[in-house]
Order: structure tokens, then sequence, then C-alpha cells
């Protein structure tokens, strides 16, 4: 599999936390992720269906891995379930300790960079439940 020929897929921004979640991907710990429908709407760009395929970067802008997505949902914040949460990867055991993360994520400069300073979340925001699948790791990823 070419991972040059995959559109990217980049989870957070580099740093950390990127770091952890492609570790997490690679390991098979993490099969589900989040977004806000928000962000897509906020670049003009579509929502992603059941199907595609993509090339995971990691935090230097390596492709690493493909996945493809199996699911995806546009659910409410308060709507998110244990299995999407647990899926994640992330060691949360609840839906709580899953949106307090997710908030805390949401609210960071980064985001808030991206989506204006007054950008909220509450139960009704619109968040993408997305599951996958590891295709492909790259070599010595």
């Amino acid at each position: 599999m070419d991972l040059d020929d995959l559109p990217v897929t980049e989870f957070a921004f580099p740093g950390p936390l990127r770091d952890q979640l492609v570790a997490a991907i690679l390991s098979g710990a993490k099969t589900t992720t989040s977004a806000l429908v928000a962000d897509y709407e906020h670049h003009g760009e579509p929502l992603p269906e059941a199907g595609l395929r993509s090339a995971v970067i990691d935090s230097a802008g390596r492709r690493v891995a493909a996945i493809e997505l199996t699911d995806v949902r546009v659910v409410r914040l308060a709507d998110i379930d244990l299995r999407h949460a647990v899926d994640e990867g992330e060691g949360d055991e609840s839906v709580a300790q899953w949106r307090a993360g997710h908030e805390e994520f949401w609210y960071s400069p980064e985001v808030r960079a991206e989506l204006g300073p007054d950008f909220t979340v509450d139960d009704d925001t619109l968040v993408l439940a997305q599951r996958f699948r590891l295709l492909h790791r790259a070599s010595g990823g």
C-alpha cells in the first residue's frame, strides 16, 4: 500500500498528544476518534464517510499508517457512548472522563485560534464520531 497516494489524517496538533494518539493507533488500542462538526464547517470541508482511506501522520509529518473509516456518525456531545469513549484508546473509563479530556482540548489555545475565542461546547454540540481500522503500518512505524 502506497501511503503517498492517500489523503492525510491528522490527530490533534503536532506534539505529545499527537504522538500518544498515533502510538495508540499503531498498537491497535485506538479504533475511534472524535471531531467537532463545527471544525469541518469552519474549514468548508465535507464530512468524511465510511470507506474513506487515509494516511495517518506523526508530529514530524511522516506518513506512518493507513486507516479506513468503518463507521461515521454525527451525534450530540451528550450522546457519545462509553464504547466510543473507551475505544479512543486514551485510557478513559467513563464518558465523563472522556468528555473532560476532549473539552480541555477543544478549549485549548490551538482550537480557539482556529474556531475563535468565543467558541464553546455544550450537550448539543455536534460531534463526528468515527470508527476506523488500521490497514497498514509504514516500515519502522
